[in-house]
């Protein structure tokens, strides 16, 4: 029983420890940026020694990969409570990139330099790499539930691939936000309402069967830069 016990506390204080060097990386990547930051930098903040913040941590990319995490799980409740209720496509999809861009604020400033990593599907921080390929999955699920309880009907060669391909247009719009230096980031905003309105009228569009064998063409193009 005591030995139990002492487990138990061990455990606790662990994720405490844990819990700290992780909180201590955000507030150090939010203040001075990604790249500035150290792993001594982390430690330091967090009362701890270096060792140990490289024990719980093997790199500043693993911390990243945690928030990537987090960031993920915490939204899925936060986006199906958004959609409930909504039945327009385009108000679906429009609140999932909401909560998106939401979640994002506060970190605004350190996530612009990771994304600088995003076309080199080889490392870890990449949108496109293996080690975030679960938190990809997930947000391309988000895009599929969006599209399930929507008032447009998907050609269904287009729907396997569909949700991908707004993956994508989301990672887009993330790209430009980031870089976007209006007051409120209001430039992303406008392209967001315009790009939305033009895309669900093209899934309206692509349901006639006149547009298959461009829906062919489209989806073979798709293929060459597919999960």
């Amino acid at each position: 029983m005591k030995s139990t016990t002492l487990k138990k506390q061990s455990t606790s204080r662990a994720e405490d420890t844990r819990q700290k060097i992780y909180d201590a990386a955000l507030e150090l990547f939010r203040e001075k940026g990604f790249e500035s930051t150290t792993m001594r930098d982390i430690a330091q903040n967090a009362g701890v020694a270096l060792g140990g913040a490289y024990y719980y941590f093997s790199s500043k990319d693993a911390i990243v990969l945690d928030f990537y995490r987090e960031m993920q799980e915490t939204s899925h409740d936060a986006i199906l409570e958004a959609l409930a209720g909504r039945k327009k496509l385009r108000d679906r999809i429009r609140c999932v990139l909401d909560k998106r861009l939401e979640m994002l604020v506060p970190n605004r400033k350190f996530c612009a330099a990771l994304l600088r990593h995003a076309p080199d599907g080889e490392h870890p921080l990449s949108p496109f790499s293996e080690q975030s390929r679960l938190i990809r999955e997930g947000a391309i699920e988000h895009m599929r539930i969006a599209l399930e309880g929507g008032d447009v009907k998907v050609p269904s060669d287009l729907k396997p691939r569909l949700p991908y391909l707004l993956w994508l247009y989301q990672m887009a719009l993330i790209m430009f936000w980031l870089y976007d230096r209006s007051p409120g980031q209001e430039r992303t905003r406008r392209l967001m309402d315009k790009s939305l309105g033009l895309l669900v009228n093209l899934l309206r569009i692509s349901a006639l069967p006149l547009m298959r064998p461009l829906r062919k063409s489209a989806l073979e193009l798709a293929e060459g830069f597919g999960p």
